[in-house]
């Protein structure tokens, strides 16, 4: 075993002094089996303690790595939490200087005449338009974490930091996104409301800080989306509804036993779809957005009040979009102001409703009860 070791110490030393351009070998040839002994295995001890060294050094192993897994790990935890998003048309690749989108939209069609007996026909030129919508900057406010505390605390506070990070920034993202997709400053959005069905029940209202009573979500309101879509001619595939868990218990609940059957057999959860019904996946979220008391799209965070409503969102794939940009976490270890740590994240993102007709995507909205 001895020898092995001797053995070993010798050859890393040999190879050391080779990539370093030494000829170790005709050194030993001109010393004594001794001397080169020495040298060479002084040589391997130098390599094993810088090795020691380097595997004990952390930072020589993360820095300029750790940030960038942190960055993919929000990638990932963004489209696992938000998997609707995934259900939209994708501009990353129309996105310039990492901020802007452009979004080429076609003109008039033309128009068709049915045995046609003046010529020559006149030429109509279309004129197409330019849809353009820039991707907001979302960032973290930073966490400070004292130096004291990675050593003390008995959990790894630095990763849970990371996930507190990725799970607020992508969650207000989220929520973000279905506001743009149902921005009514631009235009007006299409909007159905819940009616409780053929026998208008209802419920307690469930958002924060209202009150009264809202029309059941029932699966005739979703079949009123169906003929909706139809009449627009929104194309049949790729149509879709992120149902308010409030909303998406009615729904199932007021399901025959043979229509849940046929519901549920669609379900799929690595696509996060919960059942399928009158042409729509239908998949769910903890809130989506809320109505006020006048039935208008409320702004993100605005307080809760009595007359507002829950909303679910009802789409269809190429009405919407959507385009992400960078993400990035920002790591500054050792600060001396802080003597700690200071850790934080940006992501950049945008979407839009894509049609200029505007349709193909609306709020189906709890309808206020008596």
């Amino acid at each position: 075993m001895k020898n092995s070791k001797q053995f070993l110490v010798a050859t890393v030393g040999l190879i050391l002094f080779a990539s370093l351009g030494v000829n170790a070998f005709a050194m030993a040839a001109h010393t004594s089996a001794l001397t080169a002994s020495v040298v060479v295995g002084g040589a391997g001890l130098m390599f094993y303690k810088l090795s020691t060294l380097q595997s004990n050094n952390p930072v020589a192993h993360t820095a300029g790595i750790q940030v960038e897994i942190w960055a993919q790990y929000i990638i990932e935890r963004f489209w696992k939490d938000n998997g609707f998003m995934k259900r939209a048309f994708s501009d990353d690749d129309k996105v310039l200087a990492g901020k802007v989108v452009h979004i080429p939209q076609p003109g008039a069609k033309p128009s068709v005449t049915k045995n046609r007996g003046v010529f020559p026909a006149t030429a109509v030129r279309r004129t197409d338009t330019d849809i353009v919508y820039v991707l907001d900057e979302y960032t973290t406010d930073p966490t400070h974490i004292p130096d004291a505390d990675k050593y003390e605390l008995s959990y790894d506070k630095i990763d849970s930091v990371y996930g507190d990070h990725a799970g607020e920034l992508v969650e207000f993202v989220g929520d973000d996104i279905i506001l743009k997709w149902l921005d009514e400053s631009v235009s007006n959005v299409t909007k159905l409301y819940t009616t409780g069905g053929k026998t208008a029940d209802v419920t307690a209202a469930t958002t924060d800080s209202a009150t009264g009573n809202r029309y059941v979500t029932h699966h005739l309101d979703l079949k009123a989306w169906q003929l909706q879509f139809n009449k627009n001619n929104i194309p049949k595939a790729n149509r879709q509804v992120l149902f308010e868990s409030n909303m998406l218990d009615q729904f199932t609940s007021s399901l025959t036993d043979s229509q849940y059957r046929d519901f549920s057999q669609y379900y799929n959860a690595t696509e996060g779809i919960i059942g399928r019904l009158y042409g729509f996946d239908i998949l769910d979220r903890s809130n989506v957005a809320v109505a006020n008391a006048a039935h208008a799209i409320k702004a993100l965070g605005a307080a809760g009040a009595a007359g507002d409503c829950a909303v679910s969102l009802v789409w269809q794939k190429d009405a919407v979009a959507r385009a992400l940009g960078d993400v990035k976490f920002f790591e500054n270890p050792d600060r001396a102001e802080y003597y700690g740590d200071i850790y934080s994240a940006l992501l950049r993102m945008g979407g839009r409703r894509r049609r200029a007709d505007n349709l193909g995507v609306g709020a189906m909205i709890q309808g206020t009860a008596a």
